[in-house]
């Protein structure tokens, strides 16, 4: 199947396809110095595999985890490309999970004001989430994503049996953007979460996430009104994602919990019976006031205003732009009892 994104001169195609990693040499334009970076928790056969399909590739292996995301390590692609000699007709491609695609994309939107940049995800938040619409960057003293850009890949190639290698934990994670998107735009999506078969039919929760991001990058590339709609749960998830500590928990287990305060009272409940049923938490040890004085550093805040997503009905969504301290006030009312 191929998804098509449609944003002019920035057009491009997702390939989602079972067994598509084996055929990148068919689907992507490999016939030159291509810089394959991936991770020391990616199969290395995934990006060898790849890289046999090149005229010239140069495997870069970054260590795994958000440390990697770093201004330090975009250098080094940086210079791993200056020293091979890359030119603009050259290109870099991503294998590996968000990590990987956020640092690669930034990289190749850098070098030489621009060169190709196509993603292979493996792990199932990358594919249906940070590997579609352009959003690249870098983490910055421990702020996420503060440094980078909106630059498109020329292609996304999505192998579903690229995931049969993730961990259970990886794997739930992933879920919990698949459930935002269904929270705020597809009630379909979300009933699959709901009625627990989201693990069973993850093609279908794929291919809907994608549907889902697509139209929405399609009306907002560059996240000046509607697109902000994919930043459910992010605001106080990426508080708690920046809590030292809470450095444990995964990206997408800290949207799941960034996730709850911002349902309608009468969701809340059967929100949290979902991500239990998901195998996401609902609770964490922390202080809420830390939690939400992180958060204010969030790229969606505004002087003393924040914007924010709040969803009353599976399927739909409400913006809302608020004073910081009664957005704070709110989140202590709503999440405290989630801080044990």
């Amino acid at each position: 199947m191929t998804l098509h994104v449609g944003l002019a001169s920035n057009s491009y195609d997702i390939i989602l396809e079972r067994g598509a990693l084996a055929l990148a040499g068919k689907h992507l334009r490999l016939d030159r110095k291509v810089l394959v970076v991936t991770d020391s928790g990616v199969p290395a056969e995934y990006a060898e595999k790849v890289a046999s399909a090149c005229k010239e590739a140069h495997i870069v292996t970054i260590p795994e985890g958000e440390a990697s995301k770093s201004l330090a390590m975009f250098e080094t692609l940086l210079r791993e490309m200056l020293t091979h000699d890359f030119t603009r007709t050259d290109c870099v491609l991503a294998v590996g999970g968000g990590v990987v695609g956020d640092l690669s994309g930034f990289a190749a939107s850098s070098y030489m004001r621009g060169i190709d940049f196509y993603n292979i995800p493996t792990t199932l938040l990358s594919q249906v989430d940070s590997s579609v619409g352009g959003k690249v960057a870098v983490d910055l003293d421990g702020v996420k994503n503060i440094v980078g850009a909106f630059y498109q890949p020329k292609k996304v190639i999505i192998d579903p049996e690229l995931l049969s290698t993730l961990p259970e934990r990886q794997l739930c994670a992933g879920l919990a953007e698949s459930l935002k998107m269904g929270l705020t735009s597809d009630a379909k999506l979300y009933a699959l979460f709901r009625d627990g078969r989201a693990k069973d039919e993850l093609d279908e929760v794929i291919r809907r996430s994608l549907e889902v991001k697509i139209a929405v990058v399609e009306k907002d590339e560059k996240e000046n009104g509607l697109r902000r709609v994919l930043n459910f749960g992010h605001t106080l998830g990426h508080g708690i994602e920046s809590h030292e500590g809470l450095s444990g928990l995964l990206h997408g287990e800290c949207v799941a919990l960034g996730m709850i305060p911002m349902c309608s009272d009468k969701l809340r409940p059967e929100l949290v019976k979902t991500l239990e049923l998901t195998g996401l938490p609902t609770k964490i040890s922390a202080d809420i006031d830390e939690i939400t004085a992180l958060a204010s550093h969030d790229k969606k805040c505004d002087g003393d205003s924040i914007s924010v997503v709040y969803v009353d009905v599976p399927g739909t969504f409400r913006m809302e732009k608020m004073r910081l301290a009664d957005w704070k006030a709110q989140m202590k009312e709503r999440f405290a009892p989630y801080c044990v």
